[in-house]
This record gives structure tokens, sequence and C-alpha cells, in this order.
């Protein structure tokens, strides 16, 4: 079980929801409209990143305005079962509509994340785990947020849970190998915690992909090992950072 603070993170979301939302900037680079902004509570404040669903890019194998609730249903699967992976996230109205807000995560800058992700750690081992339940297409090199305590988040997880099986990441090293007890006897504990919160996830994906999420935490328990690539699906995104 993680060790994060859950306090900071109610606290988060309440400031990120509550807050005023001002849109400082954007990055560029994403392919979907993705806002830097700060929201401020009183004497309260820190940065965020906001993704509105109008801003979102149709893909061909997702239905149109649906990315915001994966990127929930993420940080509610993360949340609930203890990963605590994916930072305080919120929806809400903002400037530009309905969307997604994330407390923004200032990394380790002397990290380097070529080399960072390749390694067998822990919290990355637990991270490719977490992909593999919420079914990630797209777990990018630059998607890693090591924070400066030490603590390990990820973000972009807006192609998540769909009903097909679809993993894409670069935490392949540890493909085939065989799963700890510990890891089966929590992947149980997860599979008990979703089943009981399944009026959680109900607003933000559909039945069949919920069923499909409880049947990959059902798949790995039986199986025991930690996922391979797919001869059916290109196992590495592009580009990888």
């Amino acid at each position: 079980m993680s060790p994060l603070d859950r306090g900071w993170v109610r606290h988060s979301q309440e400031i990120a929801a509550e807050g005023d939302l001002e849109i400082t900037g954007r990055l560029v680079d994403a392919s979907n409209a993705t806002l830097f902004g700060t929201v401020t509570l009183g004497k309260e404040n820190f940065q965020v990143i906001y993704k509105p669903v109008a801003g979102e890019r149709p893909l061909w194998d997702f239905v149109d305005g649906t990315l915001a609730d994966r990127e929930y249903a993420s940080f509610l699967l993360s949340d609930v079962t203890g990963f605590d992976l994916v930072p305080p996230t919120i929806l809400r109205e903002g400037p530009a509509g309905f969307g997604m807000v994330q407390r923004w995560i200032d990394i380790d800058e002397s990290i380097e994340l070529a080399q960072f992700f390749a390694n067998d750690f822990p919290a990355l081992r637990e991270l490719a785990i977490f992909d593999a339940i919420v079914n990630n297409t797209d777990r990018k090199i630059g998607h890693l947020l090591p924070a400066k305590d030490g603590h390990l988040f990820a973000c972009d997880h807006g192609v998540t849970f769909h009903e097909e099986d679809k993993l894409r990441t670069v935490l392949w090293q540890w493909a085939g190998d065989d799963l700890t007890e510990h890891e089966i006897s929590r992947l149980q504990e997860i599979a008990r915690i979703v089943s009981e919160k399944a009026e959680l996830f109900s607003p933000h994906i559909t039945s069949r992909e919920f069923f499909a999420l409880k049947d990959r935490i059902s798949r790995l328990i039986d199986q025991a090992k930690m996922p391979s690539p797919s001869e059916d699906w290109p196992p590495i995104p592009w580009p990888a950072y």
C-alpha cells in the first residue's frame, strides 16, 4: 500500500474542484487540447493540467468525448485500490468547458527518464501492473512523473479501459515473470474493491468496459504472471517518449 497522504489527495481535489481556474498556457506537443493553469481557493493555489472535452481529438477506437472520464476513472482506480499512481484528479467546468483537471506534479529534474523507465524499480513494476489492469494503450516514457519526494506518479490516462485488450507500454522489462505472492494477494484485494465500488466507475466507463476490467484482474490472478506483449497489437506506443 502506498504511503501517499490521503489528506493531501482529498485537499487537492477540493481546491481543484472549488477554486478559480485560470489558464496560463498550453502544452503544444499534446495530441489533445492540454492546458496549463492555476487553481486558487482563498490563500491556497497550485498548478494544474486542464483537458477540456471540447479539445479531445476523435479516435477510431474510443467513443468521442470520453477521454476525460477515462482519466478520472483511472484516478479512481488508483485511489481506491492504494496504487496512488495518478495525481489528484477531478472533473469540472472550466474556461473551455467541462473537462478533467489534475494537479501538476513537479518532477525530480535530476532523473533522466530515458534511463529511469528501463530499471527494475518496484514502483515501475507496480505501474506496469496498474497499466495492465486499466488496459493503458499509451504508456510513454514522458508520462512518468518521479516526484521530488521519491513518489512515482504517472499521467495521461485518456485511452484506458477499452473492452478489447490493447495494452501498449514501454514497461515490458518484467514480461512473463511470475507474480509474487504479495502481488497476487494484492490483486485479489483489488478485485474485491473494484467489485464493491462498481457505482464509482459506472458514470465514467460502460458496463462492458467494467466487466472487461474485472476480467483483466481475474486473468492476472489466474495466470500469476506479469503481462506479455500481444501478437495482435503493437506493444510499444509511438513515439515512445
